[in-house]
C-alpha cells in the first residue's frame, strides 16, 4: 500500500510569536519528527494550507528551513491564512498551474491526486472560492483520471460542519464544488480549515477532515466566533491507499505515550 503523510493548519509564525500560548514551530516539528520517525516509508507529505499565519516571507522562510532534508517529497497547499505571491517568493519551485494557481495533480497506479488552491481574495478574506479557471481545472482533472480513484485535497471545505463561525468561512460556492465531486463516486476528499478530525459524506461525496499540528477548533454549534480555539494535541493523518480505495488515520502527537499489551484480555 502506499503510504501518504496529510498535515493541515501548520500556522508558522514569526520567531517567538505564539498561538493562545502554543508556539507553532515547536508543534510542526514534533508532529513531523513523528510522522518521520513512525513513517519512514511514506512516499509523500501534503501540507494542507494555512502553513503561515500571517502570509509573510519570513514565516514560509522558516517553515522551508524546518523542511530542509526531508527525505520524502512535500507537497505544499495554500489556505486562508496564506499569501499566494510570498509564498511563491520562498517556494520557487512549488507547483503551480498556468494561471499561477498553487495546484497539482499527481497519477499513481491506483489513485489520481489532486491538491485544489482554494484561496480567495486579499489576506483577511477567510472563505474561500474557486473561480472559474479553477473550476475548469478541476472538472479536466477528474475528467482525466483514465479508471484512477480520484483523492481530492483542498484546505476549505466544500460543506456545513455545524460548527457555525466555521461554516460561515467555508468554501462559498461550496454546492458546486461538490455537484462536480459527485460525478465519480469513487472520489474522496480531504480538507482542513476546522482544525478538528471529522468525517461524513456532503451530497454523495465522502470527506475526511483533520486536526492541525497546533491549535485546535472547538465543538461549539452555537457560537459564532471563528477564531475559538483550544489547547489539544496535534496531529496529522496517515493516508493509506489500497488498489480499491484508501483509509485515513489520524495521529495525536505531543504527549509521552507507552504502547502496552493487555496481558488479562485478547482483544480491545
Amino acid at each position: 500500500m502506499t503510504k501518504i503523510i496529510v498535515m493541515t493548519d501548520i500556522h508558522i509564525t514569526k520567531k517567538r510569536n505564539k498561538i493562545i500560548g502554543l508556539d507553532p514551530m515547536e508543534r510542526f516539528q514534533n508532529a513531523y519528527t513523528s510522522a518521520l520517525r513512525d513513517h519512514p516509508d511514506a512516499s509523500l507529505i501534503i501540507l494542507m494550507g494555512d502553513l503561515t499565519h500571517h502570509g509573510r516571507p519570513i514565516q514560509y522562510q522558516r517553515l522551508r528551513d524546518a523542511l530542509h532534508n526531508c527525505p520524502i517529497p512535500v507537497l505544499p497547499m495554500l489556505g486562508n491564512h496564506d499569501i499566494r505571491e510570498a509564498f511563491r517568493e520562498v517556494f520557487t519551485d512549488a507547483p503551480a498551474d498556468e494561471a499561477g494557481f498553487v495546484q497539482k495533480i499527481i497519477d499513481l497506479p491506483h489513485h489520481r491526486l489532486i491538491t485544489i488552491d482554494t484561496k480567495d481574495g486579499p489576506f483577511g478574506h477567510h472563505a474561500g472560492r474557486l473561480c472559474a479557471a479553477r473550476m475548469d481545472w478541476l472538472r479536466a482533472a477528474l475528467a482525466g483520471a483514465d479508471g484512477r480513484i480520484p483523492l481530492v485535497f483542498m484546505h476549505h471545505p466544500p460543506f456545513k460542519t455545524g460548527i457555525i463561525g466555521m461554516d460561515n468561512i467555508n468554501l462559498e460556492n461550496g454546492d458546486d464544488v461538490l455537484d462536480l465531486l459527485a460525478q465519480d463516486p469513487r472520489v474522496h476528499l480531504f480538507c482542513g480549515h476546522i482544525h478538528r478530525t471529522i468525517s461524513g459524506s456532503s451530497r454523495g461525496v465522502a470527506w475526511t477532515m483533520f486536526k492541525s499540528p497546533c491549535h485546535q477548533g472547538v465543538l461549539d454549534f452555537l457560537d459564532p466566533d471563528s477564531s475559538l480555539s483550544v489547547d489539544e494535541p496535534g496531529a496529522y493523518g496517515v493516508l493509506l491507499l489500497t488498489p480499491d480505495g484508501v483509509v485515513a488515520h489520524s495521529q495525536d502527537v505531543g504527549f509521552t505515550h507507552e504502547i502496552q499489551r493487555d496481558s488479562g484480555s485478547a482483544t480491545h
